[in-house]
């Protein structure tokens, strides 16, 4: 590994760990796992945002403050002696070769979308117990994108035929326009559209 990589990495790691320190910062010592979720996904949003601006330097502030809620979640379970942020580094490594086989084995692919339905597979075959519940702690829209994304890796994309004939001229503002007629129809109706596309992922997933 380039050796400005693994010293900036490990100096960032001593900074988390000496803010969690008993004579740390007292705001860092009192976050929990549960605590931490919100900033989590705060994160994680104003990091998309920075993406869909493409702005090198604001992606470059968001990414580092994603990458410190990972290694604050990580300290935390380093003072309970359970894991620390090597094994998830390590863990991560270990499953990015296991699922491209492509890449690190003997499989061939052709495309994108084939690597794309490869990897599902074999992410569906490592499956836990506990997957249906991690599903549904994302937000209803993330798993109706990847739903749909599945879809189309194996060949059954979900019809649009609202959009088939004529592609709006800004896409964003008709997905936008769409989705607000939904939920105003949801609630005319009495329906939670949030549970609903969960319901309706949990039987079609």
């Amino acid at each position: 590994m380039n050796e400005r990589v693994a010293r900036a990495l490990g100096e960032l790691v001593e900074v988390v760990a000496r803010l969690r320190a008993p004579d740390g910062c007292p705001w860092d010592r009192a976050q929990t796992h549960r605590t931490l979720v919100p900033y989590l996904l705060e994160e994680a949003y104003e990091l998309a945002a920075a993406v869909s601006d493409g702005d090198p330097s604001s992606i470059q502030e968001e990414l580092g403050d994603v990458l410190l809620q990972v290694l604050l979640h990580a300290q935390i379970e380093a003072e309970s002696n359970r894991f620390t942020i090597a094994e998830v580094a390590e863990n991560l490594k270990e499953k990015l070769i296991r699922r491209h086989p492509h890449v690190f084995g003997g499989e061939r692919v052709g495309t994108a979308e084939e690597v794309r339905a490869q990897w599902e597979e074999l992410k569906q075959g490592e499956a836990a117990s506990g997957k249906k519940a991690a599903n549904t702690a994302k937000p209803a829209l993330i798993r109706a994108s990847k739903f749909a994304e599945i879809r189309e890796a194996h060949g059954q994309p979900i019809p649009t035929p609202r959009f088939s004939t004529h592609p709006p001229g800004d896409p964003e503002q008709a997905i936008a326009e769409i989705l607000v007629e939904v939920v105003a129809a949801a609630r005319k109706l009495g329906v939670d559209p949030e549970l609903a596309l969960h319901r309706f992922l949990d039987r079609h997933e």
